[in-house]
Parts: structure tokens; sequence; C-alpha cells
């Protein structure tokens, strides 16, 4: 234990001191001004000229940045002193108003501390001038290339459509063909001179070898893994240990084809004309193996342990799986071809590799580009076909949000494969190629996300010890809703943004936001989050050690114990709070003028809450009610489950729970059964017959009464003559338990002893006994004998009809089905004699 609050101690110390750090910081050192002038007026110049081309301009927004974070540190110059000298000038008071005067030494004193205030903080406003002049230029510069960007996705090229444009299309590619084949051959021959051609040729030759055997092979050796560990690797981490596994159908095959490329350009056999496409073979090859991996793992083959992602039955599935397949083949080519030996201008974002020269014509490679965009968007179309198509297997089930979203970006994927060949078609090709190409790789980060999600939710179950259950908990959940927000900066890398345009945004995100006066920041968010975390952890640390290790040494009962540890959390979580929201700079300072009007609205409107709430203090404090205790309140009766603030918890005999508001408990009489003491008294009642010898009765309740385990002697059970009633001589047994939760068993015990003695002794148990008179017995009589002489007819002629004046009239007046009275004279509903409606006999 004492080793326990000694490292509490030390941790609370660093705690301290890591909060204190910005207070022992160096000031920062000053910008030199003249430098950032000369810097400014020449970038403000080239953005204004328009000359500049997209690397200048971003070479000079880079440079800006970083005078703008100088500055920016710059602002907190002196801030530890201007704080000082305003304590100082708040301490002589406010200054005197128009007109008023003040003593001429504090007078003095205001305008020297003043004078030292503007004099300290002209660095800081010299730092906001720079930044605000450096934010400017930036601003600008993006601008600039965002134009520069629309302009060249919405700039027309020659249709692809065209006729004239196929024939030479198809010669510059064929020249180009003959470039790489004429850079080759020239090359060998440089390349079969040397002393050491032997070992260049083994070396070369060897690293293709490898290059081949990897990607021939590599991904069988990886598909027999995962069948060879899951033998060997226990339920629970089965599915992350296949999902890991499963990356080397990536790696493996990237890296041979990263061996044979580096090979290859060892030779130096490739030059300007052959090297650009070689160096692009990686990125395809990336592109493809990633998408075939992901394709196998969001579409699993039948009969695998990898788990569905989306609800699709066997036929959709084999349908996806292909058509994602081509897609991703799709994708490569685009990589490998259309990025390199098809540039077009404007076509290139900052983050893309540097593009080669033009090898074929803006005409010539709008046809090629046209051919490999109607590749994409058919199988784009038909796998979206799919998607939009998706409902869950079993029917009437609600669609989960995953199967939605797919569900909508197979809608969109469908429109986007038929929008984007009418845009290349009529001249749009860099358009075409920005939408179509962006939607695929957008709905490959989506795949992606739900693989991951599944993944996570696989460690998840394996640390909870393999329960299936943890996959729905709330922590995947949670860690997959961080996975989205990360993913984010790539949707918008995917869609054209800049890496520069994001860190912008990170850069307006840090300065925060003002709301209702509270200035609020990531960081202060954040800063916030961790020491209300912290606070919230040791104070249940503390609670915790309350609870098992200090308070059951002390004589305090187990209400007054789970009271101490109520109080003492509700006193942590207040602590927390305002640490949290003090180390986090935020100011509710300015929220209190709202908070205060707002307060009387609020305590009409929760008025409810805060007399409940304050009921809570005053049971945890007065401890009338504890847990445990059986008490009776608004006709409920139980147990005392759980006590907080707001509501008590009452779980009754049948067990359900109740939740009583704490202001009931305080207002409403409340039994408590069981409180300060568990004794209780039972009271039974019995009768018996007129004429039982009542001084034998009397002994033997009592002796009943006494043979009972927890009834007390002192005070002694006692046995009352109560009166004497209708029925019977009425008697009562009343004792006092020793626990009263018990009462109803003994109560029980003691019916069944009274019920045997009674039997034994010949002492009769009366029960209530009625007499019945009947008012009108000749009515009955004469309807008994209509019956009867009615059955005693033959079948046959009371089958035939009669005539009217023929048939036999009573000597009572004729009575209808529901005019038949019954014993006491009044009409019988079902004509059954008994005075009912069931239609029965009676």
């Amino acid at each position: 234990m004492q080793r326990l609050f000694a490292t509490l101690a030390a941790f609370i110390v660093a705690l301290s001191l890591a909060l204190s750090v910005p207070a022992l910081a160096q000031e920062p050192q000053q910008p030199n001004y003249d430098n950032w002038a000369k810097l400014a007026e020449q970038a403000e110049q080239i953005v204004e000229s328009g000359d500049a081309n997209d690397a200048r301009l971003q070479s000079i927004r880079e440079q800006v940045v970083k005078w703008r974070d100088s500055f920016k540190t710059a602002q907190g110059t002196n801030s530890t002193r201007i704080a000082t000298l305003k304590d100082q000038i708040s301490a002589l008071g406010p200054a005197p108003a128009e007109g008023e005067t003040e003593s001429a030494d504090v007078a003095a004193r205001r305008e020297e501390l003043n004078a030292q205030l503007a004099e300290l903080q002209a660095p800081g406003l010299k730092a906001v001038e720079g930044y605000g002049r450096a934010d400017g230029i930036i601003q600008q510069i993006d601008q600039t290339l965002r134009l520069r960007q629309t302009h060249a996705l919405i700039r027309r090229t020659p249709s692809p459509l065209n006729p004239a444009n196929w024939a030479p299309a198809v010669k510059e590619a064929g020249q180009v063909g003959a470039h790489v084949y004429a850079e080759v051959r020239s090359s060998w021959n440089e390349f079969g001179k040397g002393p050491d051609l032997a070992e260049r040729i083994l070396v070369t030759l060897g690293f293709l070898l490898a290059a081949v055997l990897l990607l021939s092979r590599g991904r069988h050796w990886v598909d027999s893994l995962p069948s060879r560990l899951s033998a060997r690797a226990s339920e629970r981490s089965r599915a992350a240990l296949i999902f890991a596994v499963s990356l080397g159908q990536i790696a493996i095959p990237l890296m041979g084809l990263i061996l044979g490329v580096a090979a290859l350009v060892a030779t130096n056999l490739f030059g300007e004309w052959g090297r650009p496409l070689l160096l692009a073979i990686p990125a395809g090859g990336f592109a493809f193996f990633g998408g075939f991996w992901l394709v196998r793992r969001i579409f699993p083959e039948a009969g695998t342990s990898t788990s569905q992602p989306l609800p699709l039955h066997e036929d959709q599935r084999r349908k996806a799986q292909f058509r994602a397949t081509m897609l991703a083949m799709a994708t490569a080519v685009h990589q490998v071809f259309a990025r390199t030996l098809l540039p077009l201008s404007g076509f290139h974002s900052q983050n893309d590799p540097p593009s080669v020269p033009e090898r074929l014509t803006e005409a010539s490679a709008g046809v090629w580009h046209l051919l490999i965009i109607l590749l994409g968007a058919f199988f784009l179309f038909q796998l979206c076909n799919v998607l939009r198509r998706l409902r869950p297997i079993e029917n009437g089930e609600t669609p989960d949000y995953r199967t939605r979203i797919a569900a909508i970006l197979g809608a969109i994927g469908r429109l986007v494969a038929l929008a984007s060949p009418i845009l290349a078609a009529v001249g749009y090709v860099t358009a075409a190629n920005a939408i179509l190409w962006a939607t695929i790789m957008s709905l490959a980060l989506v795949g992606l996300l739900i693989v991951l999600q599944d993944f996570i939710a696989d460690l998840y179950t394996m640390a909870k010890g393999g329960d299936a259950s943890a996959r729905d908990s709330l922590m995947p959940v949670l860690v997959s809703f961080a996975l989205v927000v990360l993913s984010l900066p790539l949707f918008a890398l995917i869609w054209g943004a800049r890496s520069s345009d994001l860190g912008e945004a990170w850069t307006k995100i840090e300065e925060g936001f003002s709301f209702g006066g509270v200035h609020l920041s990531p960081m202060g968010i954040l800063t916030f989050l961790i020491v209300f975390g912290l606070g919230y952890s040791l104070t249940r640390f503390v609670q915790g050690a309350f609870r098992t290790s200090i308070l059951p040494k002390t004589r305090l009962d187990t209400g007054g114990q789970n009271a101490v540890v109520s109080m003492l959390g509700y006193v942590g979580m207040a602590l927390a709070a305002v640490l949290a929201i003090t180390s986090a700079g935020i100011d509710l300072s300015s929220l209190a003028i709202v908070a205060g009007a707002l307060s009387v609205g609020i305590g009409f409107g929760m008025q409810q809450v805060v007399s409940n709430f304050v009921s809570g203090i005053i049971l945890l404090v007065e401890r009338p009610i504890a847990v445990g205790d059986w008490i009776e309140v608004g006709g409920k009766q139980g147990t005392v489950k759980k006590m907080s603030v707001r509501a008590t918890q009452i779980q009754t005999f049948d067990r359900t729970d109740v939740v009583v508001p704490n202001s009931d408990l305080i207002t409403q009489q409340v039994t408590n059964w069981t409180r300060g003491s568990l004794q209780g008294r039972i009271i039974v009642p019995v009768g018996v017959a007129y004429g039982s010898d009542t001084r034998k009765v009397a002994r033997i309740l009592q002796e009943i009464a006494e043979d009972q385990p927890t009834v007390l002697v002192n005070p002694a059970p006692a046995v009352m003559f109560r009166g004497f009633g209708a029925d019977s001589m009425d008697f009562e047994i009343r004792a006092v338990l020793s626990d009263i939760n018990g009462g109803i068993g003994v109560t029980s015990e003691i019916n069944h002893q009274i019920a045997q003695r009674f039997a034994e002794e010949g002492i009769e148990i009366p029960y209530a006994q009625r007499d019945i008179w009947l008012r009108n017995p000749e009515v009955i009589a004469q309807l008994a004998e209509h019956l009867r002489d009615a059955d005693d007819a033959p079948r046959d002629e009371a089958a035939k009809p009669v005539a009217k004046e023929e048939r036999p009239t009573p000597s009572a007046a004729p009575l209808h089905r529901d005019e038949v009275p019954d014993s006491d004279g009044d009409a019988d509903a079902d004509g059954d004699g008994d005075g009912g409606a069931d239609g029965g006999r009676g």
C-alpha cells in the first residue's frame, strides 16, 4: 500500500510539472523582420504577376509558411511578464473617470506600469502583424493554384471520337515503342563490354530469377499458410492471424516486382523513353496486388474461415469478385501507361511523381486515355450493379449502415461510370480521368476501412478471450469511428487536394474557434479530455481503495460505506472537471451572463431534477435508508440495491427493479423494516368453531409459536383472543422475529403446524355457511314439468309440424326463451334456469 501511494504521489508531481512546462519555457527568439519584409515584397510581386509556374509558387509558399510559424511562436513573447504587469495595474484599482483625479503617487505608478506594458507588448504586436501578412500571401498562392487546377480540369482537348486522331494515335504509340527498343538496343552494346560482364549478367539473372519466383509462387505460399496456422492457432486468434498473414499477398509479389525492376534499371538498358515506364511498374503492381488482396477480403471465397463483410449470395459474390479484380487491373494499367507515356497538361497533382516530356500529342493521348477510361468505366458499372442491389440475406432484416453505404456508393458509381466516358468523348479527358479514378480509389478506401474495422473487431475479440459478443461492444465501434475520421484526409487527397491544403486546414483547426465567447482549440479539447480522464481514473482508484482497504476497517455499516464512496466520487468528478477546464485554458467568465440568464429558466424546467439531487445528498448524509434495507414506499416493497443523487433503485420481491425518485423518499412516508435492527413482529390470525375450549386453543397456539427457532424469547410470543366473529372465535399469534426478512416463511410454517395440531386435538376450523331461499319454487316446478313432457314425447311426432292452435299451452303464461324467470323471479338471460348468460345447466 505504501508503494502504491508513493507511485500515486510521483504521478501527481509529474503531472504538475508537465502542466507547468509552458510557464518555465524560454522566451521565443524574435524573427528578422528585415529579411521577412524583402521576402514578402518579392513573393507578393511574383504572385501578382502570374508568370510563375506551380513549382515556383509552391516553393515560395513553403518559405512563407516557415515565417508564419515563427511569427505565431513570437506572439507569446513576454507573456509571463505581461500577465504580471496587468495584475499590478489591476491592483492599483480602476482608472479614474473623465474629470476625476487620483493621488500623484498612484497616477505616476500607473503611468510607469502602462509604459512598461506597452514596451513588452510591442514584439508580440509586431509578430501578429507579420503573421497576418504571411497568412494573406499563403491564401493568395493557394487561390492561384486552385484556379489553375480548375482551369486544367475544365480545359477541352480534341475529341477522341474524331477518326482523324486514330491513325496518328497508333502511329505515335508505335514510335514510342520504337524509341524504347532503339535505346535498349544501343545500350546493349555498352552492356556487353567490360571485364565484369559475366558477373553483371549473373547478378541481373539472379535478381530476375528471384523476382519470377516471388511473382509466380509467392501468392501460393501465402495462400497455403492460413490453413496450416489455423490448425495451430486458438479459436480466438485465428481471424486476426489470417488477416496478418494475408498481407503477404501484397508484400511478396510486390517485392518480386521491385527486384525485377531494380535489376532492369541497374543494367542501364533503358533511357529517357523506357525508364519512366519501368519506374511506373511498381506503382501499377501495388495497385493490382493491393486491389486483388482487397477483393479477396471484401468478397471472400465460399467455405473459407474469413467472415463475410457484405451480405452477398454466392452468385453475387462471384460476379463482384471477378469485376472488382478486373477493375484493379484497369487501375494498374492506368497507373503504368496513362500517367507516364500519356501525360496530359494539368493532369498530375502535386502529389504525383514528376512527369516525363510528352511522348504523344494531346489528340493522340486522348484516344488512348478514352480506351483506358472505357475499360475502367465498364467494370466499375458492372461492380456497382452488384453493390446497389445489396440487401440483408435474411428477409425482413433491417440493413446495417455498412450495407446502406455500399448500396449508395453503388448507385453513385454507376452514374460516374456513365458520365466519365461521355466527358472523355467530348474532349474533357482530364475531368473524366479525375472523377473516374478518384471514384474507384474512394471505393477501394471504403473497402479498406471495412476490412480494418473487421480486423479491429477480431483483435478486440481475441483480447476479450474469444467472446464473440465482444465484436458488438462499444470499443470496436469507437475505434472504427476514429478510423473513418482519420481517413478523411486521404479522401481529400484522392479528390485532388494537395498536401499543402491539408496542412493549411490543420493550421486553421489549431487556431480554434469561438463558441459563445469561449475559445476552443483541438489541443485545448485534447488537454481537457486527458486531464479529465486522469482525474476520473484517479477518482475511481481512490474509491476502490476506500471501498476495499480503508472503510472495511472502520465501524461504518455497509450503507455508510457506500455513502462515503459515493460522496468521494461526486467530489472527485467535480474537481477533475474544474482542473480539466483550467488546464485547457477555457475561460468561462464570458458565459457568466448567459448562465445567469439561463439559470432562471433552467431552475423552473429542471426543478424536479434539482429536487431529486438535493434529496439524494440529504439521503447520503443523514442515511435514513441504506443499501440492503427492506423498505416500503408508495405501495412498493423491496430491498434497496443502489442509491444515487437522482434516484434510488429498489428490487421488489418479484425480482423487478423499481426506480424511486429521491424526492419521494424525503417527502413521502417510508417504512424501513430493517433499519437499525432486523427484528420485526408478525401477526398470524386463526379462527376456531364455537364450542371449542378457548384455553386449550390458546395453549396450543402458544406452543406452536415458541417452537419457531427465529421467534425471540424476550419479548415472548403472545396469543390473543380477539373476539367473537360471525362464524368463528378469533385468535391471533403475535411474535417478534430475530430476522424479519424470514417473516413470510415463519408465518407459513406456523399455519402448517396449526392445521396439523388442530386436526390431532379435534379442534374445528369453521368455514362460512350460507342458506339459499327460493322465492318462486312453483314457477321452477312448472317449467321442469313442461320440459319433462317434451322429452317424453315420441321423436317422430315431435318432429311433425304442429299447427299453431294445436300446440300445448302450459297453465302458466307463455314464456319466451329470454324471459324464463330464475329462482328469484328475475329474467334468465339464456333460458337455462340458472339466471346466468353462459348457456350452462347450473
